[in-house]
């Protein structure tokens, strides 16, 4: 779920930071840079793990800081493929379920990879609320967001930037499709007790 990526990045350090140490404030520049921003093909940055080096220091003509080629390690979040992770449900509509870790909110899980048979009832007037449950044995076992959801990721998807935003609808540059079909024990934790 966590990987450890080493990059090396130029980093230019503003002249009002000159008077720190200088490897505070070269981490505190990455920092700024790369924490809760998705990398494309990488992950979701959780944290600057260590810097490795710090080299050059150059001043470019016309300008009045120093250029540093900085070589660093990121902890990353980029669950793999067939991994099974509990979350919470933030959103349940006639399309599937979307589910939050706390710091990553992009977890679907399409209706086609909802356990077998599986129906979503509208809730109260909201049509696009929805509450899905599962039969089983006769038996129905909902999915509520009472308690954490267990899933099994399918895929992780960088999506490209689209070109023209649609409205009401936030772009997320990471996605991950999880699912709950397949085996005992992924869905709701109160399914399994």
């Amino acid at each position: 779920m966590f990987n450890l990526t080493k990059l090396e990045h130029t980093l230019r350090l503003r002249p009002d930071l000159l008077s720190r140490p200088l490897h505070e404030a070269v981490k505190g520049e990455l920092e700024a840079l790369f924490l809760d921003k998705v990398i494309a093909k990488l992950g979701l940055c959780v944290s600057v793990y260590d810097i490795e080096s710090i080299k050059d220091g150059e001043i470019f003509a016309n300008e009045g800081a120093p250029t540093y080629t900085v070589m660093f390690r990121l902890i990353i979040f980029r669950p793999f493929v067939g991994e099974i992770i509990s979350a919470t449900l933030r959103e349940s509509k006639a399309d599937g379920l979307r589910l939050s870790l706390g710091f990553f909110d992009d977890i679907y899980v399409p209706e086609l990879l909802m356990p077998e048979p599986s129906i979503a009832e509208p809730v109260s007037e909201n049509a696009n609320q929805v509450l899905w449950s599962w039969t089983f044995n006769d038996e129905k076992y909902s999915i509520d967001g009472v308690d954490e959801i267990r899933f099994r990721v399918q895929n992780v998807k960088f999506p490209e930037i689209p070109k023209e935003q649609i409205e009401g609808k936030l772009f997320a540059p990471m996605e991950v499709i999880g699912s709950l079909v397949s085996e005992g024990g992924l869905g709701p934790i109160s399914w399994w007790v």
